[in-house]
């Protein structure tokens, strides 16, 4: 299974608790692996849901196709897209009913491809536990926080995901 866990920020650990916590993203693997490109007007229209919450605008499928060189394998985890991980059946199967309990998975439609079974992972779970003072500001318009801080007593780790408040298009 080719998927990169790239450590987002380590600084969640508290005096009281000495107990450090860490923040991961997924990212897909820079080898030699064919990756989906989302249909755009697809996209547009799941970061106005995470932004809006419209339930008109909640995505039923994805429209994707492949890019990369035919003869590389196809990744489990082909979608770079911070609003929009995509991932393989195989790695659902294996991650299990963890994903469900922080959103949906929605079928990814592929041009050309058959056999192909990718799901878009609509992460519905909205939490507010960042640390505002210590986080880096949230970008004017889109919301995005380059270097984010979490609060430990508020960070859910029961969730195999979230999305923050300050920047709801992007899953964590």
């Amino acid at each position: 299974m080719q998927v990169s866990l790239t450590n987002m920020e380590r600084d969640v650990m508290t005096d009281e608790t000495k107990e450090s916590l860490t923040v991961y993203r997924l990212l897909p693997s820079l080898s030699e692996y064919q990756g989906l490109h989302p249909n755009g007007f697809d996209i547009l229209r799941t970061m106005r849901w995470q932004r809006v919450g419209d339930e008109a605008d909640r995505p039923t499928r994805l429209r994707a196709e492949w890019l990369g060189e035919r003869s590389w394998s196809k990744s489990e985890f082909p979608s770079g897209s911070p609003s929009a991980p995509v991932l393989s059946r195989r790695l659902v199967e294996s991650l299990g009913d963890g994903l469900l309990a922080a959103g949906s998975l929605v079928p990814v439609d592929i041009d050309g491809a058959k056999d192909d079974d990718y799901f878009l992972y609509l992460v519905e779970q909205v939490v507010d536990c960042l640390d505002l003072r210590r986080s880096s500001k949230p970008k004017t318009g889109s919301g995005e926080v380059k270097k984010p801080v979490y609060r430990p007593e508020a960070l859910p780790a029961h969730l195999a995901a979230f999305r923050l408040p300050q920047f709801p298009r992007a899953v964590q």
